[in-house]
């Protein structure tokens, strides 16, 4: 039985005794104890080395258990996407096991099963992945059909269609949900026409405008030797790794054309710092409040992630803390800091009942400005650190986990053997700095107010506070638009 049912059934024969009178609530304490010290960490450093073709491979072993995890990454995702074709990457790399050399979708999820896994495929921000996770004798195999989906996708004409029809049904679903839609509204007033600007995923129009030939073009130019990495992760050696790799990437040929440009990450934003967003007949309203951030690589990135940690990265973390646990006014508020290649994004959210949404407002632009105000508490910071460490070391625990944590240090070209050094990186936060990294990141002359929902409960109060606000319709929305507005004649 795993740790978590037993501390659930812990939880709940305590309860069940409390309530029968057998245990005396007394015996508990009215507080959680103080986070023990930090656990020690061996990881051991990736190797890495590059074939002829430009190809890097990258491998960390763990040995101990016969498991491997492979994953192809690419170094260009959702940016690449060209204006009006948001979603193109994320759909492109959707379609890489639905049908590869010759071998159609069933064909492909059999041969994975076989082996005893799953292919995966997606892109994110700045790249796109596919991995599968074997036993150490079924490497080979796997990286044979790893290299099949990446190299030779068939993008048939209905596999593309039905892609496209599921994903346009999903992000209908999406843009419903008042604080999901409110976040792209927001990430477009943060990146402007950007390449972080739209939205990742795509829209129902932009979806319905990708072709085929769009889907091919886009392959061509980026899924390259030379601007891929390869990562095994588990029971292998550098040497094993570099030989598999060889064997089935190694007659990859590197296109003689140069990488595409990548666009600028952010620009000049033409959205309004408060918006509104009309939502007729919602049940409840969306609230959220996003800031420009630094990229991956700048030096602050520790002091970023303590400084969301505390505003609203946990459930007591502050935002939740006061949104939820002191006035009830969501069943959550959270924040996310996302730090990208040329950019990063600063990001709260929660939900609400309409006429609480500009309570909720305030109340989350007034942590921002704490945060940059005032010190935090060294009981609070020791606690935020312990969850981030923690969460950080179950990350490691899977060859899939540890795989992802090399592939994001690979991607950003941050040293691989920070991946066993961030315990110590966030130990070494001090209060001082978190207040400082607030106070210049989270001004709150730079932030974007999205809230979206029925208007006609919230917006009044809202321009009480913010005279300025503008005022949406939900049904005139257009999120492929720099303006989050249809073009006047298009």
């Amino acid at each position: 039985m795993s740790r978590r049912k037993n501390a659930c059934r812990l939880a709940v024969f305590t309860a069940i005794a409390i309530a029968a009178g057998n245990v005396a609530a007394a015996e508990f304490p009215a507080t959680p104890p103080a986070p023990g010290p930090a656990p020690q960490l061996t990881v051991p450093t990736p190797s890495t080395q590059t074939l002829a073709n430009g190809l890097q491979v990258i491998s960390v072993r763990r040995a101990g258990l016969p498991l491997v995890t492979a994953q192809l990454v690419l170094r260009s995702g959702g940016e690449m996407d060209p204006p009006a074709l948001a979603g193109l990457a994320d759909l492109t790399a959707s379609l890489l096991t639905k049908g590869a050399a010759g071998q159609s979708a069933p064909q492909i999820a059999a041969a994975a099963e076989a082996l005893g896994g799953s292919l995966d495929a997606d892109a994110g921000w700045d790249e796109s992945a596919v991995g599968i996770t074997v036993t150490t004798p079924k490497l080979p195999q796997a990286l044979g059909l790893l290299a099949e989906v990446v190299r030779q996708p068939d993008f048939s004409a209905a596999e593309l269609k039905r892609a496209q029809a599921q994903a346009i049904d999903d992000l209908r679903l999406l843009l419903s949900r008042p604080t999901a839609l409110a976040s792209l509204a927001a990430s477009r007033g943060v990146f402007g026409d950007g390449a972080y600007g739209h939205s990742r995923g795509g829209t129902p129009a932009s979806i319905a405008r990708i072709g085929r030939a769009d889907v091919q073009r886009l392959h061509a130019a980026l899924y390259r030797p030379d601007n891929a990495i390869l990562i095994l992760a588990g029971d292998v050696t550098a040497a094993q790794a570099l030989a598999l790799g060889q064997a089935s990437f190694g007659d990859w040929a590197r296109p003689a054309t140069p990488l595409p440009a990548r666009p600028a990450g952010k620009a000049a934003s033409r959205v309004p710092a408060i918006v509104l967003i009309d939502q007729r007949g919602a049940g409840q309203a969306g609230v959220v409040a996003a800031h420009a951030a630094p990229s991956r690589g700048d030096d602050g990135y520790y002091v970023g992630t303590l400084a969301n940690a505390v505003l609203g990265g946990s459930y007591s973390a502050r935002l939740n803390e006061e949104i939820r646990i002191k006035r009830g006014l969501s069943y959550g508020a959270n924040s996310r800091l996302q730090p990208l290649r040329d950019a990063g994004l600063w990001l709260a959210a929660a939900q609400t009942k309409n006429p609480s949404a500009a309570q909720v407002v305030e109340l989350m632009l007034g942590e921002f400005k704490r945060l940059g105000d005032n010190r935090v508490g060294d009981a609070e910071l020791a606690a935020r650190k312990a969850t981030l460490i923690g969460a950080y070391g179950r990350s490691l625990e899977t060859t899939a986990g540890l795989a992802e944590q090399v592939g994001e240090l690979a991607v950003y070209g941050v040293p691989l053997d920070e991946i066993g050094r961030y315990i110590a990186k966030v130990q070494a936060v001090t209060p001082k700095q978190i207040e400082k990294y607030a106070d210049k990141h989270l001004n709150a002359g730079a932030s974007t107010v999205v809230v979206v929902g029925d208007a006609a409960q919230f917006a009044a109060d809202v321009r009480k506070a913010h005279p300025q606000a503008a005022l949406l319709e939900s049904t005139a929305l257009d999120l492929d638009s720099p303006t989050l507005q249809p073009v006047v004649g298009k």
